[in-house]
C-alpha cells in the first residue's frame, strides 16, 4: 500500500463517513494536498475540522509526511462548490 492510501485509511479511521482526495503535486510523497469531505464537520469551526484530520495523521508527520495542505468541507459545501465550477 502506498503512502497516499495509508493516509486515506488513517483519516477514515477517525472520519468514517469521509470522502478523501489526496494530491501529490511535487510527486515526492511527502508534500501532499488533501480535500476531506465529511458531515462530521457540520457544527465544527474550521480550526477544529483541521485539528481532527491533522491529529489523525500525527504518526505520519513524525515519520514520512512533511507537509499537508488541507481543505475541509461538509458534503453540502462540497456539492455547492462543485456546482459553481461546472
Amino acid at each position: 500500500m502506498d503512502q497516499v492510501e495509508k493516509i486515506k485509511n488513517k483519516i477514515l479511521e477517525t472520519l468514517t463517513d469521509a470522502e478523501i482526495h489526496i494530491l501529490d503535486p511535487r510527486n515526492d510523497g511527502i508534500h501532499l494536498e488533501a480535500i476531506v469531505i465529511s458531515d462530521t464537520f457540520l457544527t465544527l469551526p474550521l480550526f477544529k475540522q483541521h485539528q481532527i484530520v491533522m491529529n489523525s495523521l500525527k504518526d505520519f508527520f513524525e515519520t514520512t509526511l512533511h507537509a499537508l495542505a488541507l481543505k475541509t468541507y461538509t458534503k453540502e459545501q462540497w456539492e455547492k462548490k462543485n456546482d459553481r465550477n461546472i
